[in-house]
């Protein structure tokens, strides 16, 4: 064998060792779960972490605000179905697709379909508290009064059945 075939089989064995390990690489990143800043909102879809965000991550969408009719406060944030559309393709929603927002230290939650949260006659917003969290707020009949709010929002799940 000269010595042009054995480097020539040399530069083909490097060759393959790149691209395997390049590969792997990006098949351990394709099923790795996105790293969270500490505090953010996890957003998961069936279980499955998607993405998460800070209060602060929401300046980039539109604001948008109503007058409760408990208290007659505006009540100013952003659409819960915006902050979903920056994690979950619209694709992925179905009009009965389950939408849980939670707060863990409050123990409350709230189930709405996707539909409910789409309409933008409903109102469903995250509106910013005086202590810099979260709360859910909406014009729906079970969101519509301060005891129903869910507040500190801490966990959004998305549930196909």
């Amino acid at each position: 064998m000269s010595q042009r075939t054995r480097i020539l089989i040399a530069v083909g064995i490097l060759i393959v060792l790149i691209v395997a390990v390049l590969g792997l690489e990006a098949l351990r990143r394709a099923n790795s779960e996105p790293e969270l800043a500490p505090g953010s909102i996890p957003i998961t879809v069936d279980g499955k972490l998607v993405g998460g965000f800070v209060p602060d991550d929401l300046a980039e969408l539109e604001q948008v605000s109503f007058v409760d009719d408990e208290e007659g406060k505006t009540q100013e944030g952003w659409m819960l179905r915006d902050v979903l559309l920056l994690h979950v393709g619209e694709d992925e929603l179905e009009p009965e697709t389950r939408i849980v927002v939670t707060s863990s230290s409050r123990e409350k939650s709230v189930e709405l379909s996707w539909a409910e949260v789409d309409d933008p006659a409903n109102w469903v917003m995250f509106d910013l508290s005086g202590r810099g969290t979260l709360k859910l707020v909406s014009v729906l009949e079970r969101l519509d009064v301060r005891d129903e709010w869910v507040q500190d929002v801490d966990q959004i799940e998305v549930v196909h059945d």
